[in-house]
């Protein structure tokens, strides 16, 4: 009788064991998935920084029209200093003017050929800034899909496994880069 009662006990301090190991192994996959999206939006924000550091050394370069040159610098100061609110709206805008300076006519090939090779290197540097905002951000979302997906779960929902951090926000902006 004795025997039957400790392998009773044994069995249910085994399972009580088990599901702790699982309720501790979904909270760490979480907190994981946590951590890939605060490091993903810093490294989308990162580009977004450099993405509008790149537009406005162009604008200031004096490569560009005085015309195009405070649509860029604008929009890329703009683009700098927005609240969390805005700056979605902001880096689209900031999108959009980089397309529309990059589809005048030879643009390319006219700030290319000014200023003795700067031109090409502030045009490389802004081709590969953009470039690295599509990519930063689609890392950012697809760590922000993860990290969502696994809040749905309902060992998740039922528990207090997140704990007080909010639910990631996509971001969500026109980062089509210009063609040069």
């Amino acid at each position: 009788m004795l025997y039957h009662w400790i392998i009773d006990v044994l069995f249910w301090i085994a399972v009580v064991f088990l599901v702790g190991v699982y309720v501790s192994w979904r909270a760490t996959r979480l907190d994981r998935l946590h951590v890939r999206v605060e490091t993903a939006r810093a490294a989308l924000d990162a580009a977004l920084v450099r993405r509008a550091a790149a537009a406005l050394e162009l604008a200031a370069s004096r490569l560009l029209d005085p015309a195009a040159s405070l649509v860029l610098a604008t929009a890329a100061h703009e683009a700098r200093t927005a609240d969390a609110d805005n700056r979605e709206f902001a880096e689209s805008d900031l999108s959009r003017a980089l397309r529309a300076v990059a589809d005048q006519p030879d643009f390319a090939g006219t700030v290319a050929g000014k200023g003795g090779g700067e031109g090409a290197d502030v045009l490389e540097e802004l081709s590969s800034s953009s470039a690295k905002v599509a990519y930063a951000r689609r890392f950012y979302n697809d760590a922000v899909a993860q990290a969502r997906a696994a809040r749905r779960k309902p060992l998740i929902r039922v528990l207090p496994l997140a704990g007080r951090a909010a639910l990631p926000d996509f971001f969500e902006i026109d980062d089509d880069p210009p063609r040069f």
